[in-house]
């Protein structure tokens, strides 16, 4: 049990102070030379005037100095050498713990804790435990520098900030803090509730995973400007999250690969600007959002893994996409390019394309989108893509019979086709047969020949106008070219019905 007697000189102010929450400032100056010498993660050369120990702030954070004078306790600490380690696992605490521009000497442990606001702003700090914590305001670590020591472990890695399972009612501020944990985890924070979002702006640093598995952030998570870096592990691993929104943007960087697999974003998720061409894989498989921007900076290194994820609205850019993006079972409700201008089919195919092997469902997602909005030019010719796509995938025969539906009838999507081919091989007939002469199969019998009428009769090979058994051919050029009429008009009508076929059964 300390005693008043026992407390040096910075402590008994800090004693003196904690009754009101008067804030005790033990900094050298605000300028110059004083500037420097208060750099946090230079305290450990402060002296015995800038000296508290962890236990005192303990204690008063226990209520060992409450005179019930009706003012709000609270530790205002600035500029002060926390020496031993600030342990307040499991304590039900009342006060509000602000520490400014500190160094401390080892962990601060709040494992289970129940807790008002804590604040340690611009402070150096080994690592702080806060596992399955209650707070009751926000957390508060603004410019901070946290390093995981040797307590600092979670299953035999150096954790700086642990949050797993902890339920912060505000908000979680790590605007411009580094967390150094490198190999390691920067931040686990699985099953973390933060009621307020949690915000990483302004510089903020991660070198280490950020762990954000199965995490409620009701109010956001925000990322802008951020640097994450895990050089060969996960910069961020989000898996099952669910948030309101998800903003890496502002010049976002993460060097590591990010997965966010099974994520919930009831409004924005948000790439603009960010700069991913270190990321080994961003994989965002089975995720929902309502409003998907993917627009970095540059395209990812990697590979970008959409599988199974639904989006209402999909935005992005001319040059968003790496070489190797899975698209299989993606469901949107539009996509937009951002030009202002209908989307480009043929960018859009190209993209569709980078997904490997063959999946029907993208193409079918893409051809639904473009009915939706009214250009089934569009979507017809996703739908031809589709096919020829298809057609690398059969054999031989196969691949024949499915360039012969192309080429004639757009597989159904282009009956005109048909009507081109007919036309062209009756002009070439009319031309052909009618600078020859045949001879009658029953001379005298019959009426007189008519290259035209002949040529179509020879392509219809249904019904029959009279002239196709009336006449035969001595000419062996002519002779060829009428059983190629035949044949043509056999594999025409074939592939019309088969191509017709198909398009009503997909309608």
């Amino acid at each position: 049990m300390l005693t008043y007697e026992e407390l040096t000189a910075p402590e008994r102010e800090l004693w003196n102070a904690f009754p009101e929450g008067r804030p005790v400032d033990l900094r050298a100056g605000a300028t110059g030379a004083g500037r420097a010498a208060d750099r946090a993660d230079g305290g450990a050369q402060w002296g015995p005037e800038r000296t508290v120990r962890a236990a005192v702030v303990a204690a008063l954070l226990l209520g060992a100095n409450t005179d019930g004078s009706g003012a709000v306790p609270a530790v205002r600490l600035s500029g002060a050498r926390i020496t031993g380690q600030l342990y307040l696992a499991g304590a039900q605490i009342d006060h509000l713990l602000g520490l400014d521009d500190c160094w401390l000497e080892r962990e601060v442990d709040l494992f289970g804790a129940s807790t008002a606001v804590v604040a340690m702003r611009g402070c150096r700090i080994p690592g702080l435990m806060a596992g399955s914590a209650r707070i009751q305001g926000r957390l508060d670590l603004q410019r901070s520098l946290l390093d995981g020591g040797p307590l600092s472990r979670l299953r035999g890695r150096v954790t700086s900030l642990q949050l797993n399972h902890a339920h912060v009612h505000g908000e979680v501020l790590l605007n411009g803090t580094h967390i150094d944990a490198p190999g390691g985890l920067a931040v686990a924070a699985g099953g973390l509730v933060a009621e307020g979002g949690v915000f990483c702006r302004n510089g903020f640093t991660a070198h280490g995973e950020v762990r954000l598995l199965g995490a409620r952030l009701s109010g956001g998570l925000f990322l802008q400007g951020a640097h994450l870096a895990n050089p060969g592990g996960s910069a961020l691993t989000a898996d099952m999250m669910t948030t309101t929104t998800l903003d890496c943007s502002q010049g976002f960087t993460a060097l590591g690969a990010m997965s966010l697999r099974g994520v919930r974003v009831s409004d924005l998720l948000t790439f603009d600007g960010a700069t991913l061409d270190a990321v080994d894989t961003v994989v965002c498989a089975r995720m929902h959002a309502e409003d998907l921007a993917f627009t970095p900076a540059t395209p990812p290194a990697g590979t970008v893994d959409l599988r199974g994820a639904q989006v209402t609205t999909l935005r992005d850019g001319e040059d968003s996409w790496p070489q190797d993006v899975r698209l299989d079972g993606l469901v949107y409700g539009s996509v937009d390019a951002g030009s202002g201008r209908p989307d480009d089919v043929r960018r859009r195919l190209a993209w569709i394309r980078r997904n490997p092997g063959y999946v029907p469902q993208v193409y079918e997602q893409l051809a639904r989108w473009y009915r939706q909005i009214g250009h089934d030019d569009h979507a017809r010719r996703v739908l031809v893509a589709k096919q020829r796509h298809r057609r690398r995938t059969l054999h031989p025969g196969g691949r024949v019979w499915s360039r012969i539906l192309d080429v004639t009838v757009g597989y159904g999507y282009r009956p005109w086709k048909a009507g081109l081919w007919l036309a062209a091989l009756t002009l070439l007939g009319a031309i052909v047969f009618g600078t020859h002469t045949p001879a009658p199969v029953k001379p005298g019998e019959g009426g007189p020949f008519h290259a035209v009428v002949y040529t179509v009769d020879l392509l219809v090979p249904i019904g029959g106008l009279g002239q196709r058994n009336a006449w035969y051919w001595t000419d062996g050029t002519c002779r060829w070219l009428a059983n190629a009429l035949v044949a043509a008009g056999w594999i025409l009508t074939t592939a019309v019905v088969s191509g017709v076929t198909r398009t009503l059964s997909r309608s």
